[in-house]
Parts: C-alpha cells; structure tokens; sequence
C-alpha cells in the first residue's frame, strides 16, 4: 500500500463549518478501515493536511473526491495530492 498526503486549503470557512461534521465522519469511516493514516487541520484553520493510504493515486483521489469537502461547492479554494514516501515513524 502506498500512503499520499492531500493539503487542503480552505476558501469559505462558513461552508466549512456546515460540511465538518459530515466531513470527520467520512474520515472517522476511513480510519476505521485502514485507509486513513492520520488528519487534522492547520493551526489557523487555513487548511488540512489529510494522510491516506491506498493502493494508488487512482484510490487515493477516489477516496479525497467521495469526502464531503470536496464534494461541497466552495468549500476548498486548492488541494494538492502527493505520493508520500515514509521513512521514520514513532513507534507507538
């Protein structure tokens, strides 16, 4: 399995709050079936970083595309999908 990194940039903080809870309940369903490595937004609520893992990009953008955010007009102003290659981890 490969892992991609989505960085999210917000452009309507308004519409954001009315998608969220949809939004982390998505990715609470992602985390239970082992497709979600790790989320959460930037300390200013200009973004997320979202930590997917996936069999391919293909999987990847099916999974960040099926998110309430991005199905959400206005929502996003930009997202950057990238292979992400992991060499240390905590162990934890």
């Amino acid at each position: 399995m490969a892992k991609f990194a989505a960085i999210l940039v917000y452009a309507d903080k308004d519409k954001l709050q009315d998608v969220r809870p949809s939004h982390r309940t998505y990715l609470e369903q992602l985390l239970a079936a082992g497709k979600l490595l790790a989320s959460g937004p930037w300390t200013d609520d200009s973004g997320a970083l979202i930590l997917y893992e996936a069999a391919d990009e293909a999987e990847a953008r099916a999974l960040l595309a099926a998110d309430p955010v991005s199905q959400t007009p206005g929502v996003l102003a930009d997202v950057q999908l990238k292979e992400w290659k992991q060499i240390y981890a905590a162990e934890g």
